[in-house]
């Protein structure tokens, strides 16, 4: 059920150090995501293939699913720091209007404001 009640626009510009904050922050999430999908694709040796074959399909499926997750993170704090790089950070890909600051404070690779993001949720 998607909640219709009007969301609050935050006008408060970043300042050059919530934009260096918010860079440190992404590039800290980059840095985990690569480590966590080297470990979910590590080296596979015999004795691994073994303990995969042993293991139950749920498992399987579970390390599937968290590697692809892995990437889609990792491909969204990419695409926010080429925004960063390019001068389009902040900016709703939607409406083009700035993103409130409290939102990228909370999910820094947002691409959407809250308004247009509800929208896109609400859409089947």
């Amino acid at each position: 059920m998607v909640n219709y009640q009007t969301i609050s626009q935050s006008t408060a510009p970043l300042s050059a150090d919530d934009h260096a904050a918010l860079r440190e922050n992404l590039h800290e999430q980059r840095l985990f995501r690569q480590e966590q999908l080297r470990r979910l694709a590590g080296p596979v040796t015999s004795r691994t293939e073994d303990r995969l074959q042993q293991r139950a399909a749920s498992q399987i499926e579970v390390h599937i699913k968290l590697a692809a997750s892995a990437r889609m993170v990792l491909a969204d704090v990419e695409s926010a720091l080429a925004r960063m790089d390019d001068g389009t950070y902040g900016r709703c890909r939607l409406c083009r209007r700035a993103i409130e600051r409290e939102r990228l404070m909370i999910v820094p690779q947002a691409r959407y404001c809250a308004r247009c993001q509800q929208v896109k949720e609400a859409i089947p």
